[in-house]
């Protein structure tokens, strides 16, 4: 007869994490979440998961390290890297500094921007109205990449005018592309553009 294995009291925690981040407005996970952290960190410990707590910005998040270039026998990938086209890198970059702007101007701790929004801002990085248009019409395919991510959620859905639609930017966003990755994709972000201006 097999041994039944009693459900620990936090495994939802742990189900929670490995779908995305958990934040503060969660709030019986959050509150599970701090009650049992040193047990949540060994359990992820031991498969070489990091567990990160953002209290500031109040998410909480798991993540794989890289492993050591001398590693013999690396650890399988839980996490697969996503790799983003121009258009969703730029919509990160956007909505990041759209982010930084709200924390130093607003005392709220949440960011709602609409489509029209988004575009008027990505109206100020194209100078080229070709180029504008074209991202204006399947704008909807970098707002649903980082709606899968989890980086926007939408809040308002207009089925007459998408513009009207409302997104919360996560602030998971924040750890995801840091000032120094910020700076190293606008960077290459000015570089595509200025390639493109020329051709």
């Amino acid at each position: 007869m097999e041994a039944t294995t009693s459900i620990s009291l936090y495994a939802h925690v742990i189900i929670k994490l490995l779908q995305g981040p958990i934040y503060v407005d969660e709030k019986l996970v959050w509150r599970d979440l701090q009650s049992w952290q040193s047990a949540i960190q060994d359990y992820f410990g031991k498969i070489g998961i990091q567990l990160l707590i953002n209290e500031v910005d109040g998410f909480a998040r798991i993540m794989q390290p890289e492993p050591d270039e001398n590693e013999e026998n690396p650890l399988p990938r839980l996490m697969r890297k996503q790799t983003m086209n121009y258009e969703t890198t730029l919509l990160c970059v956007i909505l990041r500094e759209m982010l930084e702007e709200f924390d130093i101007k607003s005392e709220g701790t949440k960011l709602f921007l609409t489509q029209k929004d988004i575009k008027e801002r990505i109206e100020l990085f194209y100078k080229e109205q070709t180029n504008k248009s074209k991202l204006w019409k399947e704008l909807s395919k970098p707002i649903n990449s980082l709606q899968n991510i989890g980086i926007l959620k939408l809040t308002r859905d207009d089925a007459v005018n998408k513009d009207n639609n409302q997104y919360e930017v996560k602030r998971i966003l924040k750890a995801l592309v840091n000032n120094d990755k910020l700076e190293q994709i606008k960077n290459k972000l000015g570089t595509y553009v200025n390639t493109i201006q020329q051709q």
